[in-house]
């Protein structure tokens, strides 16, 4: 491999053979260094690793729909349901189950709600897709949408934790750390893993849900920001020029290297990566953020305002990462919470929910095919949970958290669209074929990125972790 003089390993050399001079033990320490510093370097940005088997997509986007979108209101049809509305649900649904504040479900037996929407099928496919959807329903032939979702935590942060990280304990890295930790990155300027946001706050549980857990500390998310800087503190301060800034940098590195082998902490090293790797950001990042070089059309497909920060302008931002070789890119958008209170209602605010996002997620869609970039990029659209089949009573009307059946959809990246997978009983509470759970949900997405999800392991405290635990199977249905 080639190595330019400001590549980490060429200045390990360097400093090793410079100030140690040739012996024998310099040379191994080194190597051994070169070896290490290249790995950290390419979680950081640089470099790809092959997987265990062709993969079908070099790059994900995942629009996280944070708050748990009521599929019951966009693709999960229920005319049964909206038959019974108003009346208690049958004793046989609730036996044994267990809902987010919902002891009322019990002691009030809470009513069925049908829902108001307007479902038409779609496409050649004949995708069921509500009013609320109306550009999604434009590339219904180009999605596949799996009605068949399960999980296993009912609250927010720690059902958002389990979707991006397959636990609900913190310290477990999210999937774009494995990702990035398995295949690592064609981007040498930018992260391997980069997320964005939009909405009135951040998502429940914060950075947890991009964190690298026990993977080297270069794996995980990196936050854009929307307005000023696209991160804080990237700007050289005043008076610091490049030619200095270098000289503080190098200088730094050597102290690293020096403590890295005094103490063997590999976490030393993915400093010095990270290092470097703001270094570049601070020429790559600001040409990434600024779009005056898209075309009126293509803002005008996305619904996009050239300046003002917001989901749509994050949707282009996202092709853009995927342009430049970022492996994995997370949109998080809020607030999708639909209890029935205040900014949290089914008839107003969910609605304004789907006009936020409608637009630029099928304009994603679409650029990406025009571009030649949706076969190697799979999509993901979906929340932390789904919502019940029974109203809530609150001053207006909601639903609850549901665990036990709940919609998300795929496109591109080696997914055959223009199906719709799974389904949920007559009122929408449980699965009644094909489950997809989202151990299931993970092993399927790495093995379309080439990976194995019981070869991608990480050793730590003694056993061997992967994102899908101990469980997970790939979803055959959704493969072309």
């Amino acid at each position: 491999m080639n190595l330019s003089p400001r590549d980490p390993a060429t200045l390990t050399r360097r400093h090793f053979f410079g100030r140690c001079g040739m012996g024998l033990g310099s040379v191994a320490l080194a190597s051994l260094l070169d070896d290490r510093l290249r790995a950290e370097d390419a979680g950081a940005g640089a470099g790809i690793r092959p997987g265990h088997h062709r993969a079908k997509a070099k790059s994900v986007i995942f629009l996280f729909m944070a708050g748990g979108p009521s599929q019951l209101e966009l693709f999960d049809w229920k005319p049964r349901l909206a038959a019974l509305h108003g009346q208690p649900i049958p004793d046989s649904f609730l036996a044994g189950k267990r809902f987010a504040f919902m002891d009322s479900s019990f002691k009030n037996r809470t009513m069925l709600l049908g829902s108001k929407r307007t479902f038409a099928r779609h496409g050649q496919s004949g995708t069921w897709i509500s009013d609320l959807l109306p550009h999604t329903a434009g590339i219904a032939d180009e999605i596949a949408v799996v009605r068949s979702c399960r999980t296993n935590l009912f609250n927010h942060a720690p059902a958002k934790l389990f979707m991006n990280t397959g636990s609900g304990q913190f310290g477990r890295p999210s999937m774009g750390s494995w990702l990035t930790y398995g295949l690592g990155s064609e981007s040498r300027d930018l992260p391997g893993f980069v997320v964005l946001q939009s909405g009135p706050r951040g998502p429940r549980g914060g950075a947890v849900n991009w964190g690298s857990g026990f993977l080297p500390t270069s794996y995980q998310g990196v936050t854009l920001r929307g307005k000023g800087d696209p991160i804080l503190d990237l700007s050289s301060p005043p008076g610091i020029d490049a030619t200095r800034q270098r000289r503080v940098l190098d200088a730094i590195r050597d102290l690293n290297l020096k403590r890295s082998v005094e103490t063997g902490d590999p976490e030393i090293l993915t400093r010095i990566a990270s290092y470097e790797m703001a270094y570049r950001m601070q020429s790559s990042a600001p040409e990434l953020m600024e779009l005056g070089r898209e075309s009126d059309a293509t803002l005008r497909l996305y619904g996009c305002d050239r300046e003002q920060p917001g989901f749509a302008r994050n949707c282009i931002l996202a092709r853009r990462l995927v342009e430049r070789g970022t492996r994995f890119v997370q949109l998080y958008h809020t607030n999708w919470d639909s209890h029935g209170g205040t900014g949290e209602t089914l008839e107003t605010d969910f609605p304004a929910r789907c006009r936020e996002v409608d637009q630029a997620c099928a304009a994603l869609v679409k650029d990406l095919r025009s571009r030649g970039l949706l076969d190697s990029t799979l999509v993901v659209w979906g929340g932390e949970f789904g919502r019940t089949p029974m109203g809530e009573p609150r001053e207006k009307t909601g639903r609850n958290h549901h665990i036990d059946a709940f919609s998300m959809w795929f496109a591109g990246g080696g997914v055959r669209g223009g199906q719709t997978i799974g389904e949920t009983d007559e009122l929408g509470f449980n699965v009644v074929a094909d489950t997809a759970h989202v151990h299931d949900l993970h092993a399927t997405m790495l093995h379309l990125l080439g990976l194995d999800h019981l070869r991608l392991t990480f050793r730590f405290q003694g056993r061997d972790y992967r994102l899908t635990d101990v469980e997970g199977e790939v979803l055959g249905k959704l493969i072309a």
